[in-house]
């Protein structure tokens, strides 16, 4: 009888591997994956998934402490959302973006509601990329300016001009880009030589200068725009210390006539404790871009909330600006039933307190590990910096450098111990879902410490 059941249990499993196999080969044989060398992809076999957590064909559980891509912030598989979905599938899947629907206008005057200041009308689009193009586009169209200023540490997409107002690496291959972009430094106070000689709030006041002064030079009438991220995001999750660099940088386009635009797509929708990073720091832009959480997912949605001065500059000009699939019907109930439920379930809130208990684990991991140089974010939007030695600061892996022996340990011990997440050079973030329960904060950051561990050996 033993034997019999250990039989049975051995082809199940079997089955189960080989199943993931099979996945993994007909993906790897017809479709291309992003941002990799093709031959060495070894992409995990999802197969289904449900509030903080996803398996695998060979059912295998991971804990999502990266909501997939920084998006899936209500978690997985939520019912009212998949309702949402197939009764709008029912009703009107598609129809032409010039037309009216229920579904955008209701989506439209629910984002309307919940972004800051004035912001009102919307333009829809696929994600974050296009929707950052377009916002791009729309500052140039109303000030007849063609330059944009962005930071070296920002990702805004991967198409061509999201991707040359990045500053991510990831850009290098395909430059020269955009000719128009023009990039500025970061308030990263924990590496930036401006910071060294005085505080992180001096050094906030002192980047606020060089960026007048990088204006000037450039030519103020030629700057459409400065766009920034409401909270740094894949870039290292790299904030201010202060609100004067924000409240600087505000003061800096109204006094020029520059458009500010921000990009809340990693960073909106309750991911730092409210409802868009930039309302850390009350301060209103002229445009604001969300994509990810507006959705988280379910279906891919993004878009550009713009003050009534640019409404108004497009009652009378032409928005040139268009997409196939701008406003479609399923990706705009999914986005309305989403916002309800960040609502119903208090899941702002839910981001601060459990972003609390969170940054209390990571508090006393920095304090014990010493790999650890510095633990930031804040709410659901943490990462932590690994060097090789605290004083000096040197990375334990070099920036846009293969991971070395000490990260592939801990990438390696997260991933096997089912700890699914985003490491990045010398960053391990820190993000999960923001319906994340206390069970899941032990189970995640018991696993995060031994990880830490193991790459303790490799510090001076």
């Amino acid at each position: 009888m033993i034997s019999e059941d250990f039989t049975l249990i051995t082809s199940t499993e079997s089955d189960a591997v080989q199943r993931a196999q099979e996945i993994i080969r007909q993906n790897r044989e017809y479709t291309l994956f992003s941002w990799s060398v093709q031959g060495g992809c070894n992409p995990l076999p999802i197969t289904r998934a449900k509030g903080t957590c996803f398996w695998t064909a060979d059912d295998k559980r991971y804990i999502d402490y990266c909501s997939q891509l920084m998006n899936v912030n209500i978690g997985h598989g939520h019912p009212k959302v998949i309702e949402a979905i197939k009764k709008q599938a029912e009703e009107l899947a598609f129809v032409y973006p010039g037309a009216a629907t229920v579904a955008r206008g209701e989506a439209a005057e629910k984002l309307a509601e919940i972004t800051p200041g004035e912001l009102k009308k919307v333009f829809f689009t696929l994600g974050g990329a296009d929707a950052n193009e377009n916002a791009m586009k729309m500052a140039r169209l109303v000030t007849g300016r063609q330059k944009v200023m962005s930071r070296y540490r920002s990702y805004h997409g991967g198409t061509f001009g999201a991707m040359s107002a990045g500053g991510d690496p990831r850009r290098l291959a395909n430059e020269p880009g955009v000719p128009w972009i023009v990039r500025m430094f970061d308030p990263y106070s924990y590496r930036s030589p401006l910071y060294r000689h005085c505080t992180p709030e001096e050094g906030d006041l002192a980047l606020v200068d060089l960026i007048e002064e990088q204006i000037q030079m450039e030519g103020p009438d030629q700057i459409a725009a400065i766009l920034l991220e409401g909270y740094s995001g894949s870039s290292g999750i790299i904030a201010p210390a202060s609100k004067a660099y924000w409240k600087g940088i505000r003061r800096l386009c109204d006094k020029y006539g520059i458009m500010l635009i921000v990009d809340e797509v990693m960073s909106g929708f309750g991911r730092t404790g409210e409802w868009f990073g930039i309302d850390n720091y009350d301060v209103v832009p002229d445009m604001l871009v969300c994509a990810k959480g507006l959705t988280c997912g379910y279906v891919p949605l993004g878009a550009v909330v713009v003050s009534p001065q640019i409404a108004d500059y497009f009652d009378s000009n032409t928005l040139w600006c268009g997409l196939t699939y701008s406003g479609h019907p399923l990706a705009c109930a999914a986005a309305s039933a989403c916002i309800d439920v960040y609502k119903e379930e208090n899941l702002i809130e839910k981001a601060r307190v459990q972003g609390d208990k969170i940054k209390a684990h990571l508090d006393r991991m920095t304090q014990q590990h010493k790999c650890v140089g510095e633990q930031r974010g804040i709410g659901l939007f943490r990462v932590l910096e690994l060097v090789k030695n605290r004083e000096t600061k040197e990375p334990i892996s070099g920036w846009n450098q293969p991971a070395t022996e000490a990260m592939q340990k801990v990438a390696g011990h997260l991933k096997s111990k089912g700890f699914h997440t985003f490491v990045k050079w010398d960053w391990v973030f820190v993000v999960p879902p923001l319906c994340i329960t206390d069970e899941e904060i032990e189970e995640g950051m018991s696993i995060l410490d031994e990880a830490l561990a193991l790459a303790d050996p490799y510090c001076d």
